[in-house]
């Protein structure tokens, strides 16, 4: 990035991937102001800590605040005057949105909707919306590709995502907000959710316990690295698209999806034990299959995802381990 980002909003930034997009904006110079609620979705204490390990960057503000929460949204917006928001607070999570899918509703579609408001109000240069691959549910053509009209959203959390890209796209259409939508293709790397594959089988596999296995260990996911997500992020500040619809949609993955199947062998590798399994049925809401079509997203954002998936597993392992000495076995 050429230039100084500006001030800059970043919604759920004390998050998995928003501590990393937060990370990569103060080393680019950007005045970066964080809101994020904490949310006991998983501990807090693993979102403070992400908030600390950010200041090793640089320095940014903090506001406690819910994006459901109006006023409260107002009130940060008011003082920090952002000039871009990137907005990445959400509910995350296919199988906990299964049981719980008004409040998946009113975090990520009125969320996003108060979100869209503080940015008219705030009249932004632009809004960068984190959305997700689940999107695509199960469209029959792989890879996914951002034109596809066919989307088939198979759990709430991915239908969320949906409504809140057409709420994206609504407010372009009104008010001429400059928007991208980046759909974030299966992400991992250090500080990943608890609740993940690859952080939850890294843990199970450490103690020596079975992993499940759902189905036939035939589903492929599009495994991304977290530093390859945030360099798509920040390289989507400075894409200029077209004055008449400022409104794109961008695929940020890896273009190479893995088997469960393989990526247990994998995890042998990286850990250096063997993984027990325990085999159980297909889950609802989960898709056979993750695959990006990056090409849009290469040509117009030079987006080049640089982390193989053996690094980057051997990354989070390392992480993981000195984790749990950190946290006093958290």
């Amino acid at each position: 990035m050429g230039s100084n980002p500006g001030r800059i909003l970043l919604t759920g930034g004390a998050g998995f991937i928003g501590s990393h997009v937060a990370e990569e904006l103060i080393r680019r110079g950007a005045r970066l102001s964080i809101v994020d609620n904490l949310d006991s979705f998983y501990a807090p204490s693993r979102k403070r800590r992400n908030l600390q390990e950010i200041q090793n960057a640089g320095t940014y503000e903090f506001f406690e605040a819910d994006i459901r929460n109006m006023d409260a949204l107002r009130k940060v917006a008011e003082r920090v005057q952002p000039e871009i928001v990137i907005h990445l607070a959400a509910r995350a999570g296919v199988r906990p949105s299964i049981e719980q899918p008004a409040l998946y509703e009113s975090v990520n579609v009125a969320g996003t909707v108060n979100v869209l408001e503080i940015a008219r109000e705030s009249k932004v240069q632009r809004l960068i919306f984190g959305s997700s691959s689940s999107v695509y549910g199960i469209t029959n053509k792989v890879p996914f590709c951002e034109d596809d009209p066919n989307t088939r959203p198979i759990s709430p959390y991915a239908a969320t995502k949906l409504a809140a890209e057409s709420m994206c796209y609504t407010y372009t259409h009104l008010y001429g907000l400059t928007i991208l939508c980046l759909r974030f293709f299966t992400v991992y790397g250090p500080r990943q959710r608890p609740d993940l594959a690859i952080h939850k089988f890294t843990a199970l596999i450490e103690a020596g316990k079975p992993i499940p296995v759902y189905g036939d260990g035939s589903m492929g996911r599009d495994y991304t690295y977290v530093d390859d997500i945030a360099s798509g992020v920040v390289a989507s500040l400075e894409y200029t698209p077209h004055p008449k619809l400022p409104f794109e949609i961008f695929n940020l993955g890896n273009s190479h999806p893995v088997r469960l199947r393989e990526l247990i062998v994998q995890l042998e590798a990286a850990t250096g034990k063997k993984v027990l399994q325990d085999r159980l049925p297909e889950q609802l809401g989960d898709v056979p299959i993750t695959w990006a079509n990056i090409d849009k997203a290469k040509r117009l954002l030079g987006y080049s995802p640089k982390t193989s998936m053996e690094q980057g597993l051997r990354n989070f392992v390392a992480w993981y381990r000195s984790s749990l000495v950190d946290a006093g076995n958290e």
